[in-house]
């Protein structure tokens, strides 16, 4: 199999040609077809996320074939298309998982930061931590949808029954979750960073009523706001512009500091919440919606030798939508 594998942090990822893995009980190996590239891998690669395992094959956003499964796997069988998510693993036993939340497990396995990931031709999964995509004929249109779509769900959902909703940092995430909102009948405002004309007219493109400037105010005060840029300064800013009992979303694994802000911003009820990555059910639900909401995702595809051009793309802010890296 070729691997492309981060060694040290900050430096580039090196391509190499490894052994095959094999599959272990309960697990599955996975022909990737298509690998997204997420903003979570420059924080693994930069070192903004402590403790990776090192080396590391990054990539958390995978759609690709089973083509060997191991001992006690019945389900998916090979020859299924799934899609494999940045959370790879759960204990199963503690607290958290016992209440429904393994999403805060305390022993986690991520894919791609503890485990190898799918910037590769093959990749080994939890049978039990993938998801088949009957339906989804198209690898790369569907790779983003694993952690952009699937992240950006959860936040949507932890901002309440918005009817007005601010979406800050209009990359990967925002276009698909701009569409959920308008299938949901909800207004959507679209922030992006000064003088970024391109990703303005594709937020109104997708319905979006108003695009602007991070630092604007809307034309009318907003129920809720998801930042999924990773700007710390984005969330006093975000609260000016939400309304009383207003939310504001954090939906990023990593933030620069948020800095001081007067206590009146979140005074009138209004609250900030952090997104730690995903559960199953989070998958079921938003993988059974995006057909219905008719979803479609803007991709620009790299070979995978490509992988840190497709880094220093994204880093650099050079397209729109997500980038697939395709073995």
């Amino acid at each position: 199999m070729r691997a492309m594998v981060l060694r040290a942090i900050g430096a580039p990822l090196v391509a190499e040609e490894r052994p095959e893995p094999q599959p272990g009980p309960g697990e599955i190996r996975v022909r990737v077809e298509a690998c997204a590239v997420c903003r979570t891998d420059l924080h693994v690669v930069d070192g903004e996320l402590p403790n990776p395992k090192l080396p590391v094959v990054p990539g958390h956003e995978i759609v690709g074939i089973v083509d060997a499964v191991g001992p006690g796997v019945a389900l998916p069988a090979v020859g299924t298309r799934v899609g494999v998510p940045w959370l790879g693993h759960a204990c199963g036993h503690c607290a958290y998982c016992g209440s429904g939340r393994e999403n805060l497990c305390d022993d986690p396995l991520f894919t791609g930061y503890t485990r190898d990931g799918g910037f590769a031709t093959h990749v080994v999964a939890d049978a039990a931590f993938s998801f088949p995509l009957d339906g989804f004929d198209d690898p790369v249109a569907a790779a983003p949808l694993m952690c952009a779509g699937l992240i950006g769900w959860r936040s949507l959902k932890m901002a309440g029954p918005a009817a007005r909703i601010g979406l800050y940092g209009f990359g990967a995430a925002a276009h698909i979750i701009a569409q959920v909102c308008r299938f949901e009948g909800r207004e959507v405002y679209a922030f992006t960073r000064a003088g970024d004309t391109a990703a303005q007219a594709m937020a109104l493109s997708l319905g979006a009523r108003w695009a602007g400037a991070s630092e604007e105010k809307p034309p009318e005060p907003l129920d809720a706001a998801i930042l999924f840029a990773p700007v710390g300064a984005l969330v006093p800013a975000a609260l000016a512009a939400v309304a009383k009992g207003g939310r504001v979303v954090c939906g990023g694994i990593h933030m620069s500091d948020i800095p001081p802000f007067p206590y009146r911003l979140l005074w009138e009820e209004r609250q900030v919440l952090s997104v730690a990555n995903l559960t199953r059910a989070d998958a079921s639900e938003f993988l059974a919606l995006a057909p219905r909401a008719g979803v479609r995702t803007t991709t620009h595809t790299y070979p995978l030798a490509a992988a840190n051009e497709a880094l220093a793309d994204l880093r650099a802010g050079r397209f729109q939508g997500a980038a697939v890296l395709v073995p």
